[in-house]
């Protein structure tokens, strides 16, 4: 169906098509959490602190959706020469799962405010939880890179290898066509 470097550049197309929606709706989050703040300045109805946390909840769903985004645009569409496909996942997965653990301790954080606020101590269960399983991600995230860094060791070292052959087939290329030219007075 495709040929030569055709598959390549769909692909490219299709993860840029993909980290722009990711930054399409982080920037619409951003604009929706500014919306819901200064709406909560000039309704005096509803309480201050209700429009501040929806705020927040906005903006940190809008940092995870822009990590999202950076994480699809650089693996699809980066080629460093001599970069291992396992190194550049066990970097993205890392930036991504710390983003999303980052996000829960946040948003934990802000329900028990808010439980605390509105005299709600029976559902603190809730944001508990939500920490107990930011700890078990974190734990899983620890697991995933003990195990994969001998292979991604092994794999780096394997193409910085390869890459210095292939530098070095170049120099020597580039010499010996040096002085097959006949020097020129």
């Amino acid at each position: 169906m495709f040929s030569g470097t055709r598959p390549f550049e769909y692909k490219t197309a299709v993860a840029l098509l993909f980290s722009g929606i990711f930054h399409l709706i982080a920037l619409l989050l951003v604009f929706l959490a500014f919306s819901d703040f200064f709406s909560g300045l000039w309704n005096p109805e509803v309480e201050m602190v209700t429009h501040v946390i929806k705020s927040i909840n906005n903006l940190i769903i809008a940092l995870a959706m822009y990590e999202l985004g950076v994480g699809v645009g650089k693996e699809y569409t980066s080629d460093v020469a001599g970069e291992s496909i396992f190194v550049s996942v066990r970097r993205t997965i890392s930036r991504f799962v710390g983003t999303v653990c980052i996000a829960l301790v946040l948003e934990a954080l802000i329900m028990i405010i808010k439980y605390s606020q509105l005299e709600l101590a029976g559902n603190l269960y809730y944001p508990v939880a939500i920490l107990v399983a930011c700890a078990l991600l974190l734990a899983s995230l620890g697991v995933f890179l003990a195990l994969t860094r001998r292979v991604c060791e092994e794999d780096q070292l394997s193409c910085n290898i390869q890459h210095q052959s292939a530098n070095a087939t170049q120099g020597s290329a580039a010499e010996s066509s040096a002085a097959a030219q006949p020097a020129r007075a």
